[in-house]
């Protein structure tokens, strides 16, 4: 069994087999990752290995479509297209929900107005 590290799910640690796609262990396990087509698709998923990139497989053609070199430089992959071998930290970016991307864009929060 490997260890993965959900960092920005107050550093949750679970365990699952080797070889598994870290995607799904988040799902089963609440780790938090954000995602949304779960087929490498969209890029909601992705994240950045804060430890233990070498602990994850080949990059894929899927992925190219929605990070960089340079991301892939910094350890950010998608979730939905990485399988893990060992020990890992992983990391994102919080999704605002709908009602505050909103209030951030039109200054409301139900329909009150924030100054």
């Amino acid at each position: 069994m490997i260890e993965i590290t959900f960092v920005s799910n107050d550093g949750k640690v679970v365990s699952a087999p080797e070889n598994s796609n870290l995607l799904r262990v988040s799902l089963r396990e609440k780790g938090g990752i954000p995602f949304k087509c779960g087929g490498g698709l969209c890029g909601t998923c992705k994240c950045k290995i804060e430890r233990g990139l070498e602990f994850t497989d080949a990059i894929k053609p899927k992925e190219r479509k929605h990070l960089s070199e340079a991301q892939f430089g910094e350890g950010y992959r998608m979730a939905c297209q990485t399988f893990v071998t060992g020990d890992i930290a992983v990391s994102w970016e919080a999704q605002a929900s709908p009602a505050k991307a909103a209030a951030a864009v039109t200054g409301t929060v139900a329909g009150t107005v924030v100054e």
